[in-house]
């Protein structure tokens, strides 16, 4: 069992940056590839980043790729999403997530959920 808990969303004007983290409970969380995806208001949940367990291998939706950066600290249990030059239709809530299938792009490839935390960019 994996528990997530997401930090580190707020306000802030186009152009700007947050890192969002991602704190796993669990003596096992390095076997588990990790994702993050983002629902906006009326829209499905999209995948945005995602990855593998020992944080060799990254991949990227094509919308944020080149400005955001995720990456793990297994020592410290935690994820991190590095949101740069942000734009107001990267506005949703953040979801980080964990599964044992390897990173994917779907959420029905992960096991565990965290609560989302919500990112809102200003234009």
């Amino acid at each position: 069992q994996v528990q997530l808990v997401e930090s580190g969303g707020g306000l802030v004007q186009a152009g700007g940056s947050l890192r969002l983290s991602c704190a796993a409970s669990g003596r096992t969380f390095s076997s588990y590839a990790v994702g993050w995806f983002r629902q906006a208001p009326g829209k499905e949940r999209e995948f945005v980043a995602a990855i593998s367990r020992i944080g060799i291998s990254t991949f990227y939706a094509d919308s944020v790729k080149g400005r955001f950066t995720i990456s793990r600290d297994n020592a410290k249990n935690t994820v991190y999403l590095q949101m740069n030059s942000l734009k107001p239709e990267d506005t949703a809530v953040y979801y980080c997530a964990a599964g044992s299938r390897g990173y994917n792009t779907r959420p029905s490839d992960y096991d565990y959920w965290g609560q989302g935390t919500q990112v809102t960019v200003s234009s």
